[in-house]
């Protein structure tokens, strides 16, 4: 599971003496928490990994979003510090499918679906989010799908 590696990597950290490392972890590990808490009042996901995997997911985009805005405000030391903690996130994310993947699961969906245009887009999306969310960047699908019923 995801979560034992976190707490392994965690505690690998903390022998090593990595102090990135284990600062980034421990925000991992309060945002999973943050997120268990939120799943006892609502539908938690049956796959614990995939509750870990939409987590980290998120906790990615927040970062290279703020990356973004660090670079434009010309703050390259704090642009520095959250790649490096993209990149220690990421190391416990499964691998994310190629474009070529990317796009034949699409047709695949599309075909299944039989869908022709643009009006099937919302169809076309929930089902690449239910068949692979955990392994594809969603912002990124959404062009590729937007291009595929174009």
């Amino acid at each position: 599971m995801i979560r034992d590696d976190i707490k392994a990597a965690q505690i690998a950290a903390m022998k090593a003496g990595d102090k990135d490392a284990r600062g980034a972890i421990s925000l991992m590990q309060a945002a999973i928490k943050n997120r268990d808490i939120e799943a006892r009042t609502g539908s938690a996901p049956a796959d614990d990994d995939a509750l870990v995997v939409e987590v980290l997911q998120k906790m990615v985009k927040q970062r290279r979003e703020s990356i973004e805005m660090y670079e434009k405000g010309g703050r390259q030391e704090l642009a520095d510090a959250e790649k490096a903690e993209v990149a220690v996130i990421e190391r416990f994310l499964p691998t994310q499918m190629s474009e070529a993947e990317t796009t034949a699961a699409i047709e695949a969906i599309k075909a299944d679906l039989g869908a022709a245009g643009m009006k099937d887009m919302g169809r076309v999306m929930a089902e690449l989010k239910a068949r692979h969310a955990a392994n594809l960047d969603m912002s990124k699908a959404s062009g590729l799908v937007k291009a595929a019923l174009g």
